[in-house]
């Protein structure tokens, strides 16, 4: 069960593999685009033990000499100490510009690994092949790579694509389920931002998915994959209409740094609850209506996940200080924010400007009055 999705750039087009066993076939795909039997794999922990010896062995048999580095799991290694790490190891490897660089991993890995081979030599080619829900659907696909800041998430990076993404269905079946859920957060933001058909279909299928139904899993990723494939096609750079992908991501990011960039908010966690809020807001703007953000929340405790701030474990700041931290995303322009609001499910658009006092009332209300969820 194989399909494929192009994304059109010009002359830094690439192809994204979606099917069920892909890993088995790694050194078919890869090894056409080798100018020398060498490539570089890295990843991390996790992956490491669950799948690495089978991708050295694909690759392997293929004559291609293989190096490994193995990182820390977790979002603390996109930092300047392992982007260092990494490059320098790559270095010492003998890696050129004409090498092909692996990352094997979750967006963590995927983000890192791409930085690094954008800064290498200015520029070393890489290929993606993501191991979580999150990454095959969002962050291997379009060109996104960096590291965060003590300032907050993602300000550090480069927009540098891959050659191509493998993005093997059967690898998601190592996935613990609150991981698999925290990747179905971006799945779901995407029919919540362009096709309200696809969000219906996740409503009538998303619990089969989640319970590893194979032949729905490869369509929610493929679509996921294609609208977000035609988005960056036509804004690469995120000028425009690519910021509808950041869909939930300002309440998101101003939340994965209020909790430390740790395991108490995983990022598409962070994105429902983002997306949530986001349809609050806009029916506090007289955007949409009642039923649109109350849809939303509905869905996701359909599925078990997160829904609102009080489902977020520990404390969290007021939420002046939470729109303080809004302020540091780094898509602000003269120290305002862009949100991307909704008319409609599956009706996003960018608002430049907006009441930011809206903004905290949202917050508050979901913070003090929505019921929690505590079914993950």
């Amino acid at each position: 069960m194989r399909d494929k999705i192009d994304v059109n750039l010009g002359d830094r087009s690439y192809t994204i593999h979606i099917g069920t066993d892909l890993l088995k076939s790694s050194g078919e795909f890869i090894y056409p685009i080798l100018n020398r039997k060498k490539i570089a794999i890295v990843t991390d922990e996790n992956v490491a033990s669950l799948h690495l010896s089978k991708l050295k062995k694909c690759l392997m048999e293929m004559n291609i000499e293989v190096s490994v580095l193995i990182l820390p799991a977790g979002e603390s290694t996109k930092s300047w100490q392992y982007i260092e790490k990494t490059v320098e190891w790559l270095l010492s490897q003998h890696i050129e510009r004409d090498d092909v660089i692996i990352a094997f991993g979750g967006g963590v890995i995927g983000d890192l690994v791409g930085f690094a081979a954008s800064i290498l030599r200015r520029g070393v080619r890489f290929v993606q092949i993501p191991t979580s829900l999150l990454a095959q659907v969002d962050s291997s696909v379009g060109g996104k790579t960096g590291i965060n800041s003590s300032h907050g998430k993602n300000l550090i990076g480069a927009f540098y694509q891959p050659q191509m993404v493998l993005a093997d269905i059967s690898l998601l079946n190592t996935l613990t389920s609150r991981d698999f859920l925290a990747g179905y957060g971006e799945v779901m933001k995407y029919g919540l931002l362009g096709d309200y058909d696809f969000f219906v279909w996740l409503e009538e299928n998303a619990l089969e998915m989640a319970n590893g139904d194979v032949e729905k899993r490869i369509y929610a990723v493929k679509r996921s994959c294609e609208m977000k494939a035609n988005i960056v096609a036509q804004d690469e750079k995120e000028k425009g209409q690519r910021a509808l992908l950041n869909l939930g991501h300002t309440f998101c990011h101003a939340l994965e740094t209020a909790t430390g960039l740790s395991d108490r908010l995983l990022h598409g966690e962070g994105v429902g609850i983002g997306c949530a809020l986001a349809f609050e807001t806009s029916m506090r703007l007289g955007l949409c209506s009642q039923e649109a953000p109350s849809r939303v929340r509905a869905h996701l405790k359909k599925m078990g996940m997160k829904v609102s701030l009080s489902d977020i474990p520990g404390s969290l700041p007021n939420p002046e200080d939470l729109i303080s931290l809004m302020k540091q995303d780094k898509k602000a322009v003269d120290g305002k924010i862009s949100f991307i609001m909704a008319r409609d499910i599956g009706k996003a658009f960018i608002l430049p400007q907006i009441d930011l006092d809206l903004v905290k009332n949202a917050v508050s209300y979901t913070h003090l009055t929505l019921p929690t969820n505590r079914e993950v």
